[in-house]
């Protein structure tokens, strides 16, 4: 099969298509023939070497991905050759025409979906809808502040939160202003002329891709009992953030995915409802895998962008 690898760490050069081996599914595995997989900034952080965790190359990057069951092991229930199914993977290895995903990594691709729009939608839907609904909880009435929200995470968080009847804030430029009218933002804050802490002052959860200084801006914007959830996960450079918060009294959470079947369920059914939609901004082969990470890494992408790998 066809996979991207890379030998080194570096620029988008380095990331190469090349043969391997088909793998071969465990037990409790479902090997998926891949039609799209999505790109996620973790894909260029990685490549970069900005991932430790990954351990040194070669390997394959690539946490999304959507196409059909091919075969399944011997204690797999509930999935079926030939069946559309969407998975975010850990560790990553997307990039390729087979992977071998845990079943309770995986759910059936939701009704009237494509498999290029489900491939866009698990680690950022992941990201957006677990801290929502099961860290802070969200709830009508409250008001909830998403930073980039135009971002592949963001533009998700803003309609969950909308779902969920909060009054949604978000920071962007606002050229992407009309976009995010368009999926439900109460208000809009263009962060390259306007404060946000004073225009999103009294909020009761922040959701923040950013950290660092947007981290500790965050924290004067929370009202009492407020939350502010770091999606970035955890670092030492999140000591300063957690200095402020303790002294503050604020709950700061450092948040980092779980790659879940059950909520992608729970996701796929937002779409079908027709409250939920993902933004795909950039379709791309797989052999173009240099370019997608070229746009990901600029910071400027509307939604996601997609590899077909078929």
């Amino acid at each position: 099969m066809r996979a991207v690898s890379q030998r080194v760490f570096g620029g988008p050069d380095v990331l190469e298509i090349i043969e391997t081996e088909r793998p071969e599914p465990g037990p409790d595995e479902v090997l998926v023939r891949v039609h799209a997989v999505g790109v996620n900034p973790a894909d260029w952080k990685g490549r970069s070497g900005l991932l430790p965790r990954l351990g040194e190359p070669p390997f394959t990057l690539g946490l999304d991905l959507a196409g059909v069951v091919e075969t399944a092991g011997e204690r797999v229930t509930g999935f079926r050759p030939g069946e559309a199914v969407f998975a975010a993977v850990l560790p990553p290895r997307a990039y390729a025409e087979y992977v071998a995903v845990p079943q309770e990594a995986l759910a059936p691709v939701p009704a009237g979906l494509d498999l290029v729009r489900a491939a866009a939608l698990p680690t950022a839907a992941l990201t957006a809808w677990q801290p929502l609904a099961r860290v802070a909880g969200v709830r009508a009435g409250q008001r909830v502040l998403v930073h980039a929200a135009a971002g592949g995470i963001g533009h998700l968080a803003v309609q969950i939160a909308k779902d969920r009847g909060a009054y949604v804030i978000g920071t962007a430029r606002r050229a992407k202003h009309g976009f995010l009218q368009e999926l439900g933002a109460d208000e809009l804050v263009d962060y390259t002329s306007t404060d946000f802490v004073a225009a999103a002052a009294g909020v009761d959860v922040v959701l923040d891709p950013i950290s660092g200084e947007y981290g500790l801006r965050s924290l004067d914007a929370l009202a009492p009992g407020g939350v502010l959830i770091d999606i970035r996960g955890t670092g030492p450079d999140r000591d300063p953030i957690r200095a402020k918060a303790g002294e503050q009294g604020r709950r700061y959470v450092e948040f980092g995915f779980t790659a879940s079947g059950a909520d992608l369920r729970e996701i796929g059914a937002l779409v079908e409802r027709g409250v939920l939609r993902v933004a795909v901004e950039e379709v791309l082969p797989l052999q173009e895998v240099a370019k997608a990470h070229e746009l990901s890494e600029s910071g400027r992408v509307t939604g996601k962008i997609v590899l077909t790998v078929r």
